[in-house]
């Protein structure tokens, strides 16, 4: 049997007794969560829950009143500009792509370096090192390739069916080669099939995945764990048979999901 590391137990993203007031409101109370590298952690509750305040704690959009944050076991204070080269990725709920600018070019934008080198060698007239533009055209295709839209490369976004335009968005957030990926509702406006594609092709991303979803079936196959919150307080924490068996949770949540 192999020795346990300890260091294991500080890799990937760790929140703990994370609170967000705003005025006299508690949008997230004693929140504390772990999203170990290669896992799927899934975030459950109802509209106002804090699911959303959650990911943006995450993402430095919303800095926490209270509790810690933590990614490999070195404290995160993440800025949203910086988040790339720190190695985290998101993607919206919608798809917020660029009508005017190809598939591929979408893509493109998720990199650090393509917002330099690329956007301002287009916008500007800036030269760029060839080198660099290839292997950021390369990423972008096996992003593209990954997701199983690489055919739509230099097709305008507008005309595309919006499950293929939803794997685009997914594609600009894996070209960053994130270690962790927010997903934010990332089945919203989905078919049945799309769902249950995009559930295969979420499971064989391979690094962590921290995911806010509506659709429970996709949840509760895709999921290692998941996190249920009501008014920004933790009800539950487990794998998913464990929620499901969950008294409070099946008649809170699950209940009105079905």
């Amino acid at each position: 049997m192999a020795e346990h590391d300890p260091d294991d137990d500080n890799q990937g993203l760790a929140l703990h007794r994370i609170g967000v007031r705003f005025g006299g409101l508690v949008a997230l109370d004693d929140v504390s969560l772990r999203v170990p590298p290669g896992r799927t952690v899934g975030v459950i509750g109802p509209n106002g829950a804090g699911k959303t305040t959650l990911f943006n704690v995450v993402c430095g959009f919303v800095p926490p009143t209270g509790g810690s944050l933590t990614l490999d076991g070195r404290p995160l204070r993440p800025k949203p500009h910086q988040l790339t080269r720190i190695g985290i990725a998101r993607t919206l709920q919608g798809v917020g792509q660029f009508g005017g600018l190809s598939v591929l070019d979408n893509v493109l934008a998720g990199t650090d370096h393509a917002a330099r080198a690329g956007f301002a060698a287009a916008l500007f007239g800036l030269p760029r090192s060839d080198r660099d533009e290839r292997r950021l055209r390369d990423d972008a295709m096996e992003a593209l390739r990954i997701c199983g839209v690489a055919e739509y490369a230099d097709v305008l976004p507008g005309g595309l069916p919006y499950a293929v335009r939803k794997r685009v968005a997914l594609a600009r957030a894996l070209v960053a080669k994130p270690r962790l990926l927010l997903l934010d509702e990332p089945a919203g406006g989905l078919g049945a099939e799309e769902i249950t594609e995009l559930g295969q092709l979420i499971k064989g991303l391979g690094c962590a995945v921290l995911l806010v979803e509506h659709h429970m079936d996709l949840v509760m196959k895709i999921c290692d764990d998941i996190l249920v919150l009501d008014f920004g307080k933790p009800v539950a924490f487990g794998t998913p048979d464990e929620i499901r068996t969950n008294a409070a949770v099946t008649d809170a949540y699950l209940g009105e999901a079905a």
